[in-house]
Formats: C-alpha cells, structure tokens, sequence
C-alpha cells in the first residue's frame, strides 16, 4: 500500500527484554571485585516500538513473541491509536516486518530499510538508552520486568523532546522536511 502523502513518519522496531540477567560497570574499590546480581531464567518479553523523530510522537506495546501474529496486533493498535492520520512506518527486513501474513491497516503503509544497516533506524538508539537503568537488575518474574520497562519508558511518552534527542538524526529530520514541502 502506498500512501498519497502521510502525516507521520515513525520508525520501528522491536527489542527483547527478559530475566537473564544483563551488565554494566559498577565501581568497586581497587582489587576488589565489584557484586553482580544473576540470573539464568529463559523468560522474556519484546518491546514494539514505534518513535517519530521529528515530534517526538511514540507508541509502545509489550508482547510476548516477535512474529507476525504479534506484529499484526501492534500495527492494529497503533492504527487505532492514531486513527485520524496516515503514517509511514519505517523498519528493518525482519522476517516478521515482510511476511505476506501481514495485515496492513489502512492508514499505515510500511518502507523497508536497506538490509544490515540498523544504524539508519533511530528507534535501535532508544533501546541502548532503556536498557541502561535495567542492567544489574534481577527481576521476579516478567510481570515485575514489564512494571519495570514501563517505568523506564514513562518519561519518553511524557516528553517528546526525549525521543527527538535520541531518534532526531539530522538527516532523517532534513528528509522529512524536503518531503513535507513536496508533492510525493
């Protein structure tokens, strides 16, 4: 589906977040070796993620697979959930992103980025900055981590200039105001 000219251009993608354990640097006095907290579990959750960089506009969901199913349901939120306008969604070629599974709602249209190149995707940096206050965490079960995430994620949908300082790529932004002023 193409759009005639969208309103909002998002990026997208998705993150997995679970129980095992993940680390960071911790001070410890020298010669002494710094405590770790650990844990083993298989248990996770994925966060979908759309963020606009030029507004600072996001959408989270947590699901529990990254699939098509799951990807059909985020995609049916978010249409929902910005109803009133057409959108752009940029994202990787994830087999979950190109499967002719997927239902595309009628106000999002999808553009795939080059292959191995996700340092053109700005939602990748939002993902580096969550998962800063959740390391050296042991969590009880992935209930708690989901409590947790969402905290951490509470600020970014409360201040939009969050999300354009880390998604807000100046050549992303100049793109989207070329094309702003043109007819595509």
């Amino acid at each position: 589906m193409v759009l005639s000219q969208p309103e909002l251009l998002f990026t997208f993608d998705e993150a997995r977040f679970g129980l095992k354990s993940w680390y960071r640097r911790r001070w410890a006095p020298t010669g002494v070796r710094a405590p770790w907290p650990t844990d083993d579990r298989y248990q996770w959750l994925w966060l979908y993620a759309a963020v606009e960089p030029a507004s600072g506009n996001c959408f989270f969901l947590t699901l529990p697979y990254v699939n098509s199913a799951c990807m059909n349901v985020f995609m049916k939120e978010m249409a929902n959930a910005f109803s009133d306008r057409e959108i752009l969604l940029v994202m990787d070629n994830a087999p979950s992103h190109t499967s002719g599974a997927l239902q595309w709602p009628k106000n999002i249209a999808g553009l795939h980025l080059p292959p191995y190149s996700p340092e053109l995707n700005p939602a990748e940096r939002l993902f580096q900055e969550l998962r800063e206050p959740l390391a050296n965490e042991v969590f009880e079960d992935v209930d708690h981590l989901e409590s947790r995430l969402t905290d951490t994620l509470r600020p970014y949908w409360e201040t939009p200039k969050l999300i354009t300082d880390i998604a807000g790529y100046p050549w992303l932004l100049n793109a989207v105001e070329l094309c702003s002023h043109q007819d595509i």
